[in-house]
């Protein structure tokens, strides 16, 4: 049987440090090996002296559907009998949301802290954190049919990412208010028109994103995080500040009976497609 590739892959090679998400047959969905993944790969690609940037992209044709939620849902059936029943549930998503909690924090603290050039490369629909992590991103490259969804509150969730001080700067309090209160889809060129989205590419023509990157790959790299760093300086405490608040709202919700509600009907929606 052949070597099936990680969920999380990390090549470097010609200056790049490339992560992707790979797992395709679940839309590159976010589980644990992603989650608690992706940090210490940002953090490796901080440290690698043969990496100039970074670039963050998916296999297949999502970029990501954001966080599983299907750990959620196994906790939330684990009680529902009465009595003792109901509080080991409740004690189990308890777990899970501290734990949740504490690695989408450490996620997003990766993404503030990182040092080099990070760039999305968007190559199909992007959801969730897929959405809200862009705004950390220096750059980010989409393809014409990818769709930004932010479905929170739907699920009856806080923002993250540090979309809720973000967004509102990137792409005014309005738009931000759309995507993020009442989740809005956001086509491609949308994206780009708000801000969130520096340049869309035609499907067919995503590799040209590549000799641009291979270009930028061979620039100063100190310079270039001397240059980012002084771009970031002014905002990075608030960041870390507004990180926290996320996580501890996202935490509290992720306990709810709302949550709940909202998770069994988007799973029993899920069964009959």
């Amino acid at each position: 049987m052949a070597n099936q590739e990680p969920d999380l892959v990390e090549v470097v090679k010609d200056g790049i440090y490339l992560i992707r998400f790979n797992r395709p047959k679940r839309k590159n969905a976010f589980n644990d090996k992603i989650m608690l993944g992706l940090a210490p790969a940002l953090e490796r690609a901080a440290s690698n002296p043969d990496a100039a940037i970074a670039v963050i992209t998916g296999t297949g044709d999502y970029f990501t559907s954001g966080n599983d939620l299907s750990n959620f849902a196994k906790g939330a059936g684990s009680g529902g009998g009465g009595g003792a029943s109901d509080k080991k549930g409740e004690t189990n998503l308890e777990q899970l949301a501290q734990a949740a909690n504490g690695s989408f924090n450490r996620l997003v603290k990766a993404l503030i802290n990182f040092p080099k050039p990070l760039v999305a490369i968007v190559n199909g629909p992007a959801v969730g954190i897929g959405v809200t992590m862009l705004g950390l991103c220096d750059v980010v490259y989409a393809t014409n049919r990818a769709i930004f969804h932010a479905p929170f509150v739907s699920l009856a969730q806080a923002p993250e990412g540090c979309s809720s001080f973000l967004f509102p700067r990137i792409m005014g309090p309005g738009k931000a208010a759309e995507v993020l209160l009442f989740g809005k889809k956001v086509t491609a060129d949308e994206a780009c028109k708000l801000g969130l989205v520096t340049e869309v590419f035609p499907d067919e023509h995503m590799d040209q994103i590549w000799p641009r990157l291979h270009q930028w790959a061979k620039l100063p790299p100190v310079a270039m995080m001397r240059a980012k760093g002084l771009m970031r300086a002014h905002l990075k405490d608030k960041l870390h500040e507004v990180n926290d608040l996320e996580c501890k709202a996202l935490g509290e919700s992720w306990t709810t009976e709302e949550f709940m509600t909202a998770l069994m009907k988007f799973f029993t929606r899920k069964s009959k497609l």
